[in-house]
C-alpha cells in the first residue's frame, strides 16, 4: 500500500483504526506518519457509511483502499459493495468506474465463534463486475495487491488474521501479478489439489503427507477466485485424471461446487473418479477449538479425499 500511495496521490485508505491505531493487525503500520490523516483515514465503526464514502471518491477519480476489520463486517456494507461499485460501471453505461479495493481477514481466526469467523469469497465471486483475490503467501500478496490497487474495476482483496505473522521472501524491485492466473505450487502426477487462500497451507501438507506414501499430488494455488483460472486447472486435470478441490466455505454453492462443475464439463473423458471436496461442515463454526477442528478442512481429510480418488473408495 505503502508503495502504491507514493507513486499514486489519488491512492488513500480509509476504515476503522487504520490510521492512529496502526491497523487491527498492524498492517497499515506508520502509515499515517508517512501520508497524514487526509489519506490514512480513521472511520467510526460504520461500514456502510465509509463503504459508500469509498465509491463515491472512486467515481470522482480517486482510488481508495477500504478496510474491513474483517468481511463479516462487510455484510454491513454489501449495500454498496454490490449494489453500487459491482453495477456503476454498467448502470452508467461506461461514464463512470469504480476503481476500489475492498481489503481485510476472511474465514476462521481462532476462536471467535460463528459472526466472526465465514468465509463469503464465493459471495463476491458470484456477483458480475467484482473481481475477488485471496493470496495465500506473502509474495503473491503484495503482486495481487499491487495489481488491485491498479485495477479500474472493484477488487475484493480477501486475507487472514491467521496469515498476518507468515513470514515468506518478498523481492525489493517492482513486480505485480495479474489477477486471475493461477499458479501451480507443486508439480505432480497421480492427482491434482486445488485451493487458495490459507487453504494452500492444508492442500501442500497433505501433499507432503501424500508423498511419503509415493503419491504424487499437484498442488494448484488458484490466487483469485473471479476471475479464476480454468485453464491450469483443466489441463492438469488432463495429467493426474484426478482432482480435490479444498475450500473452507461451506458446501452449498461454493467455489469447490464452480470448480468440480467446471472439470466435468471440460474434462469428464480424462476422470478417473469424481472429484472430491474438502469443505468446511455444514454449520455455523462454534467457539470451542475441538469442534473447530472437526468442522474446518485439514491435513488429514485431504489425504483421505486424494487416496478416495486414487483407489476409488
Amino acid at each position: 500500500m505503502q508503495e502504491e500511495m507514493r507513486m499514486d496521490p489519488r491512492v488513500y485508505l480509509m476504515g476503522e483504526e487504520v490510521a492512529q491505531y496502526n491497523g487491527a493487525y498492524k498492517v497499515s503500520q506508520g502509515m499515517l506518519d508517512e501520508f497524514g490523516p487526509e489519506r490514512i483515514i480513521d472511520t467510526p465503526i460504520a461500514e456502510l457509511g465509509f463503504a459508500g464514502i469509498g465509491v463515491g471518491s472512486a467515481m470522482n477519480g480517486l482510488k481508495p483502499i477500504i478496510e474491513f476489520m474483517t468481511f463479516n463486517f462487510s455484510l454491513v456494507a454489501i449495500d454498496q459493495v454490490i449494489n453500487s461499485a459491482a453495477k456503476v460501471m454498467s448502470m452508467s453505461g461506461g461514464q463512470y468506474g469504480c476503481p476500489i479495493v475492498f481489503r481485510g481477514p476472511t474465514g476462521n481466526a481462532g476462536m471467535l465463534s460463528s459472526q466472526h469467523s465465514q468465509n463469503f469469497e464465493n459471495w463476491f465471486a458470484n456477483t458480475a463486475g467484482l473481481k475477488v483475490v485471496v493470496p495465500s503467501n506473502p509474495y503473491d500478496a503484495k503482486g495481487l495487491l499491487k495489481s488491485s490497487i491498479r485495477d479500474n474495476d472493484p477488487v475484493i482483496f480477501m486475507e487472514s488474521e491467521l496469515m498476518y505473522g507468515d513470514k515468506g521472501e518478498v523481492p525489493e524491485g517492482e513486480y505485480v501479478i495479474p489477477i486471475g492466473k493461477a499458479d501451480i505450487k507443486k508439480q505432480g502426477t497421480d492427482v491434482t489439489l486445488v485451493s487458495f487462500g490459507k487453504m494452500m497451507k492444508v492442500a501442500l501438507g497433505a501433499a507432503e503427507e501424500l508423498a511419503k506414501e509415493g503419491i504424487s499430488a499437484e498442488v494448484i494455488d488458484l490466487r483469485s477466485v473471479r476471475p479464476i483460472d480454468y485453464t491450469t486447472v483443466v489441463e492438469s486435470v488432463k495429467k493426474t485424471n484426478r482432482l480435490v478441490v479444498i475450500e473452507e466455505a461451506w458446501p452449498l454453492a461454493s467455489i469447490s461446487s464452480e470448480i468440480s462443475y467446471h472439470v466435468q464439463r471440460y474434462a469428464f473423458d480424462y476422470l478417473d473418479a469424481p472429484v472430491h471436496r474438502v469443505t468446511s461442515l455444514d454449520v455455523p463454526l462454534p467457539y470451542a477449538p475441538t469442534l473447530i477442528e472437526a468442522i474446518l478442512p485439514n491435513v488429514e481429510k485431504t489425504v483421505k479425499a486424494a487416496k478416495a480418488v486414487l483407489y476409488r473408495n
